[in-house]
């Protein structure tokens, strides 16, 4: 039997028109809010930072997707609606609130089959899970590691380096903040299971570390870091 080829329920141009909504929803919420909303005074609270952070993760999960045989389309646009929510609702709410959304928006704006619907919606729901990624649908555990590789690496030292001006640190403690970026990688490697998640976690940690040891070749009166391997 040959593999059965299904035609995509979205186009480039209907995801283009989504990824504009949640943009300009993003800039709403903080808009709204009075002294430009909670804890804006934090880059990676912006809007700008949400919606780059959002990209991110679409173009993480559609390689993991893709790697691991899972539904790009669903994985695609449940990452773009996963943190819709996040500037105008409580953390421990963002996920749930997400979900109501971006079944408005699919439900209102095409005529999407109600199973694509229902998955994408579930994924966007259950993307803040923290159990047993096993026991998830293939396309929510693409998000929820795409969701986690977003702040391992090149991304994740860059927003801990800035992070060093909010809490008056100098230069000299940036090879710490890296060795946060090369923790979180190692704890985020532990959760991840699919082979394509865990290659892209070993690409990015390579990079955290290459950066440590520069920092430590370059900088003087900078320790020397831990060589564990990655």
């Amino acid at each position: 039997m040959g593999v059965e080829i299904q035609e995509s329920p979205v186009s480039e141009k209907e995801f283009a028109a989504m990824e504009g909504f949640v943009h300009d929803y993003l800039v709403a919420s903080v808009a709204t809010e009075d002294d430009g909303g909670r804890m804006r005074w934090y880059p990676w609270h912006s809007a700008e930072y949400r919606f780059n952070h959002i990209r991110n993760v679409v173009d993480i999960a559609a390689e993991i997707a893709r790697g691991e045989g899972a539904n790009v389309d669903v994985t695609r646009v449940a990452a773009m609606f996963h943190d819709v929510a996040k500037l105008e609702v409580d953390q421990d709410r963002h996920a749930e609130a997400g979900a109501r959304i971006a079944r408005e928006y699919l439900e209102a704006h095409a005529d999407y089959p109600q199973s694509f619907v229902d998955q994408v919606c579930r994924s966007v729901r259950d993307h803040s899970y923290q159990g047993d990624l096993t026991e998830l649908p293939l396309e929510t555990r693409c998000l929820i590691e795409a969701d986690l590789l977003d702040k391992v690496g090149a991304n994740g030292a860059v927003l801990l380096l800035l992070r060093m001006g909010y809490e008056s640190r100098t230069h000299m403690d940036a090879a710490t903040m890296v060795d946060r970026v090369r923790k979180r990688g190692q704890e985020v490697r532990q959760r991840v299971h699919s082979r394509t998640a865990n290659d892209i976690a070993h690409r990015r940690l390579t990079r955290v570390k290459w950066l440590r040891e520069w920092i430590e070749a370059e900088v003087a009166g900078v320790e020397a870091g831990s060589q564990d391997s990655e």
